[in-house]
């Protein structure tokens, strides 16, 4: 069982940065795999970057590696997001994610357990 708590979303500027993080529960939490969510209003929740158990696999969503980059810390329990050059279509609510496995997926149906999600604008 893991508990996710997202923080440091909010309102940006195009071009500007935000670090997103996911602080876990559970004394278990590097036997999870992580990934990063993001969801529009009316839309889908669509795959943003995953994170095997170790830290030494990483994806991302073709159209976001470069400007983002996922990582984690798990003596504190903590995955982050780095959002980099940031555009108004970055713009939705983004979650953090666990799934119990080690491997990293890049599939929402692959996940257990869901963060509350927290909301990035990025303005013009």
């Amino acid at each position: 069982q893991v508990q996710l708590v997202e923080s440091g979303g909010g309102l940006v500027q195009a071009g500007g940065s935000l670090k997103l993080s996911c602080a876990a529960s559970g004394r278990t939490f590097s036997a999870y795999a992580m990934g990063w969510f993001r969801q529009a209003p009316g839309k889908e929740r669509e795959f943003v970057a995953t994170i095997d158990w170790s830290g030494g696999t990483r994806y991302y969503a073709d159209s976001l590696k470069g400007r983002f980059t996922i990582s984690r810390d798990n003596a504190k329990n903590t995955g982050y997001l780095q959002m980099n050059s940031l555009k108004p279509e970055d713009t939705a609510v983004y979650y953090c994610a666990a799934r119990n496995g080690y491997r990293a997926k890049l599939v929402r149906e692959e996940y257990d357990y869901w963060g509350q999600g927290t909301q990035v604008t990025v303005s013009s």
